[in-house]
């Protein structure tokens, strides 16, 4: 290749590569740079289907909170809400989940149209009293995160066919119980709603609670949820 011909090609490199920075630059003035997809315009969330056009939708309950106060779901009726299934004397994932969960409410804590509610499944254990220490140890300050105990097949009729989370007694296991680390998302109608899996195109129907990516979704869709 002569030097006319690789003087010519640098040339028009240099003048397309001008060409380009000026139009970027147009367009920021302008404000025409486009912006992520996800976080400018989330996707509506999905709710969870059970069949003959029914979605999945959280049943009545009724328990006692860390301040020995009657907490139902309607205290959560027009709130967006998360609920876990944990216990405090937990030595697996339960700390990474209430870790998680107060990102949760560091972010959405204040505001009144938001609430968590953390179901104990050793409730012979947990006490109002004990979920209130337990509650103090992890800095909890959002008049909206309750901390819920009562009767033992309450518990877990809610659990297992009211959320579909799995919890059993299991004294082969670490602590003695074994359980699914989920959170789930409820709209302000208390309807389980979530994200769909981009491979499958269903809903996920829970986030993890100790991925860290997955807690970061959740935030991101508990915003859309707020919003609508």
């Amino acid at each position: 290749m002569n030097k006319l011909k690789v003087v010519g090609i640098g040339f028009g490199l240099l003048v397309i590569t001008v060409f380009v920075v000026w139009e970027v630059s147009k367009k920021i003035k302008q404000g025409q740079v486009v912006k992520s997809n996800r976080i400018s315009n989330p996707a509506a969330l999905s709710y969870v289907p059970i069949g003959n056009n029914e979605f999945k939708k959280i049943p009545d309950f009724l328990f006692l909170n860390q301040d020995s106060l009657y907490i139902s779901n309607d205290d959560f009726k027009n709130k967006v809400y998360i609920a876990e299934f944990f216990f405090t004397s937990c030595p697996t994932i339960c700390p990474v989940m209430n870790q998680n969960m107060r990102k949760v409410e560091d972010r959405f804590g204040h505001l009144p149209d938001f609430g968590i509610a953390s179901f104990t499944i050793d409730p012979d254990t947990d006490s109002p009293s004990t979920l209130k220490k337990y509650s103090q140890d992890y800095g909890v300050w959002s008049p909206n995160w309750h901390f819920l105990t009562g009767p033992k097949d309450s518990i877990y009729s809610l659990a297992n066919r009211g959320f579909n989370i799995y919890a059993a007694v299991n004294p082969q296991v670490a602590g003695g119980f074994e359980h699914q680390g989920y959170f789930a998302l409820i709209d302000k109608q208390g309807y389980i709603r979530s994200r769909l899996n981009p491979q499958t195109a269903n809903p996920i129907v829970y986030y993890s609670g100790i991925n860290l990516q997955e807690v970061d979704h959740l935030i991101e869709d508990i915003a859309v949820l707020l919003n609508e």
